[in-house]
């Protein structure tokens, strides 16, 4: 079963603030297989490597970074994904970026979202979130 990976849980690879959440993010993501992304995550993820961390990336280093996750399925998103979201949203009182995470989980087939921003093991009419980072 393929998992979606969520912005957060891909810049803990790369943010040394919290050891431990680097290291289980960089188990998940060395694993490789079965994870998907979308493009809102990529565009995010570079955001926030370059201009949020205690210490940004190069933005070189940032888009290499981004170019390594391009090797996964990307769910992209487009009007009916933007307008399903939407719908999550309103239907589940979340914010339109985190509906359009779940939306696009369930566009690429994910039953599972990685993710600590949402409530774990919340689910989303078949798609459910789990923290990664969780003990």
């Amino acid at each position: 079963m393929s998992r979606f990976l969520d912005t957060n849980v891909v810049v803990h690879a790369f943010d040394r603030a919290d050891p431990a959440k680097q290291s289980v993010a960089i188990r998940l993501l060395e694993a490789g297989d079965r994870l998907i992304v979308s493009t809102r995550v990529l565009l995010e993820t570079w955001w926030v490597l370059t201009r949020r961390l205690a210490q940004p990336l190069y933005e070189d280093h940032a888009s290499e970074a981004i170019d390594h996750l391009n090797a996964l399925p990307v769910v992209s998103t487009d009007p009916e994904l933007v307008r399903r979201a939407i719908a999550t949203g309103r239907r589940s009182d979340i914010a339109a970026w985190d509906a359009l995470i779940i939306e696009a989980a369930r566009s690429g087939g994910c039953r599972r979202v990685l993710s600590e921003d949402l409530r774990s093991e919340q689910d989303f009419d078949g798609v459910v979130v789990e923290n990664p980072f969780a003990t």
